[in-house]
C-alpha cells in the first residue's frame, strides 16, 4: 500500500466491503455510508462500541472467596463496583465444565457451565446483571482442544477403532497433538467435519447470551474456521466482538476473522521500559509497528500490562513504573484492559483477590484514568497519535541549567506524545521514574492535568514552563476551555 523513502514496500491486509440495499432488517455496520439507496458496509470494521470500550478481565475462580457453586452470584454482586471503577466490558476466563484445573481451559463439557461456579441460570443472571449495569460480557471460547478427560478423548485414546479417533491430532508416539508440553489437553482435528459441526454448535449455544468471544489460542486454529465463525455471528449481529489471542499479533487475522487483537508487542515493550531495559519513547515505536507490518488503521488492539498468564507488573517493575504503564494502556490508541486486582495493587497473579487489603490510592488512580478515557474521545483507539518534541528535567526547578540525567529521573524514563480527534487535542506525558519529572513540551498547552483536575505547569529557573508529572499528565493543547 505504500513505499516510503529508504524503506521496504508496505503491504496491508485486504479490506472487504458489501454493497447492500437500504432498509435491511439488521443494523448497519459501523463505518458504513449511505448513497443512492444503497449502503456500503466495511465488513472488517470493529464494532462501534469498541471505540470507547474499557475491558476488565475476571479470573473466575479467585475473583471472590465465595464457596463452590456460588461464584457467578459473587461476580454479579461486584458488577456495580466494577461499573463505578469505569470499565464497561467483562472478559471472564472459561466458565464451562472442566477437568479440575482452576484456569478452566481444559474443557470436558462445552455445553454446560462448571458446577464450581454455579448453574446455567446463575450464569445467565450474572450476564443480565452486567447488561443492567451498562456492561458487555465476553465469553472465553476454546476451539483448539479438549481436556483429556473429555468423553471423546477417553474413548479415542489408544483405540484405533473409536469413532472419535479422527477428531484429534495424533503424534507417531500415539500421544495426542499438543503445545508446549501441555499434558492435560488434546488438540482437535479441525479438518474433521464432525469437529467443525460440534464447534459451530458450541457457538450457537453461547453467542446469543453474550456480546463477544475472546478466542483462546487463535493462532493454533485454522483460519478457515475463524472465517466461518465470523460469518456465522456477524450475519446475526454485526456488533458482536471477536477478539483473538495471537501472540505476537498477525495482520492477516484482521482479514475476515477478528476485530480486536491482543497487543503483546506493546505489553512486552512496557515491561522493557519498566525494567529499565528500553527508553519510554519506545512505546510509541510499538504502536507504530502495527501499521508498519500491515494492520489497517481501523484494526483494534487490546492493551494490557498483566493478565492471568503473566506476573503482576508491579512485582517485576515496581509501583512507580506500574502507575505509568497502566496509564499508557489508557492513553495510547487501543482498547485498555485491567486485570482483576490490578486496580487495588494485587501482587499475586492468580491468588484470591485480597479485596479487604485494597490499596485505595491505586483504586482511585484507575478510577481517574478510566474516567478520563471515557470523557475524552481523543484518547480512543481511532484518534491520531503523533510524536512531539520534549525535554526532561528532574523536579528540582532551581537548577541552572536543568540537570536531565540525575539519579532519580532520566530522560529515558519519560515520553510525551500528542493525541487528537476532531477539535480536541491533548498532550500526554508518562513518567516511569519514582520521582516527579518536569517536562517541557514543544506545543502550546494548557495548565491543567485533566486526569487529576489540578494545575500541573511549573516554571524552572530559566523561566521555561514545564509539565510536572508524577506518573501521567494529560493536558489540553492550545487554549483551555
Amino acid at each position: 500500500v505504500a513505499r516510503e523513502p529508504g524503506r521496504e514496500v508496505r503491504i496491508s491486509v485486504a479490506e472487504a466491503v458489501a454493497v447492500e440495499r437500504e432498509g435491511r432488517s439488521d443494523p448497519v455496520a459501523h463505518g458504513s455510508t449511505t448513497a443512492g439507496g444503497f449502503e456500503t458496509v466495511r465488513l472488517n470494521q470493529p464494532p462501534a462500541w469498541t471505540e470507547d470500550a474499557r475491558v476488565y478481565e475476571v479470573y473466575v475462580r479467585t475473583f471472590s472467596d465465595a464457596p463452590a457453586g456460588e461464584r457467578f452470584d459473587a461476580i454479579a454482586d461486584r458488577i456495580p463496583d466494577l461499573a463505578d471503577l469505569g470499565v464497561d466490558t467483562l472478559w471472564l476466563t472459561p466458565v464451562l465444565e472442566h477437568d479440575g484445573k482452576p484456569h478452566g481451559y481444559n474443557i470436558t463439557d462445552f455445553f454446560d457451565v462448571a458446577e464450581d461456579l454455579g448453574d446455567r441460570d446463575d450464569y445467565e443472571a450474572m450476564v443480565e446483571a452486567a447488561h443492567d449495569n451498562g456492561m458487555r460480557v465476553l465469553f472465553d471460547f476454546v476451539a483448539n482442544h479438549t481436556a483429556r478427560d473429555h468423553e471423546w478423548f477417553e474413548d479415542a485414546y489408544q483405540n484405533s477403532e473409536s469413532p472419535y479417533r479422527d477428531r484429534y491430532e495424533w503424534q507417531e508416539s500415539g500421544e495426542p497433538g499438543t503445545y508446549f508440553d501441555w499434558e492435560l489437553i488434546a488438540n482437535l482435528n479441525h479438518a474433521n467435519l464432525h469437529v467443525r459441526r460440534f464447534l459451530l454448535d458450541v457457538i450457537d449455544e453461547w453467542a446469543p447470551l453474550v456480546d463477544g468471544f475472546r478466542c483462546d489460542m487463535a493462532w493454533a486454529v485454522p483460519d478457515s474456521f475463524w472465517r466461518e465463525l465470523r460469518d456465522r455471528v456477524k450475519d446475526i449481529d454485526r456488533e458482536f466482538l471477536l477478539m483473538d489471542e495471537t501472540i505476537p499479533y498477525i495482520p492477516g487475522f484482521h482479514e475476515g476473522m477478528f476485530d480486536v487483537h491482543f497487543d503483546a508487542t506493546l505489553y512486552f515493550q512496557l515491561r522493557q521500559v519498566g525494567r529499565g531495559a528500553a527508553p519510554a519513547e519506545s512505546v510509541i515505536d510499538a504502536v507504530e509497528q502495527r501499521a508498519e507490518i500491515g494492520f489497517p488503521d481501523h484494526a483494534g488492539f487490546l492493551q494490557y500490562i498483566e493478565n492471568h498468564d503473566e506476573t503482576r507488573y508491579r512485582v517485576e517493575c515496581g509501583d512507580a513504573a506500574a502507575a505509568a504503564a497502566g496509564a499508557a494502556t489508557v492513553t495510547l490508541p487501543g482498547v485498555p484492559m485491567v486485570y482483576a486486582g490490578q486496580e487495588i495493587g494485587q501482587r499475586g497473579r492468580r491468588d484470591a483477590i485480597a479485596w479487604e487489603h485494597a490499596r485505595g490510592e491505586v483504586r482511585e488512580r484507575y478510577e481517574r484514568l478510566l474516567r478520563t478515557h471515557a470523557e475524552h474521545p481523543a484518547l480512543g483507539p481511532e484518534s491520531d497519535l503523533e510524536r512531539v518534541g520534549y525535554h526532561v528535567a528532574s523536579g528540582d526547578l532551581t537548577e541552572r541549567p536543568i540537570q536531565a540525567d540525575g539519579e532519580e529521573v532520566h530522560p529515558d524514563d519519560v515520553v510525551a506524545f500528542r493525541r487528537g480527534r476532531g477539535t480536541e487535542a491533548l498532550v500526554v506525558v508518562l513518567n516511569f521514574a519514582p520521582a516527579e519529572a518536569a517536562v517541557a513540551v514543544d506545543v502550546d498547552h494548557g495548565t491543567t492535568n485533566v486526569v487529576t483536575g489540578e494545575a500541573c505547569v511549573v516554571t524552572d529557573g530559566d523561566g521555561t514552563e514545564r509539565i510536572a508529572v508524577t506518573d501521567v499528565a494529560v493536558v489540553p493543547i492550545g487554549e483551555e476551555s
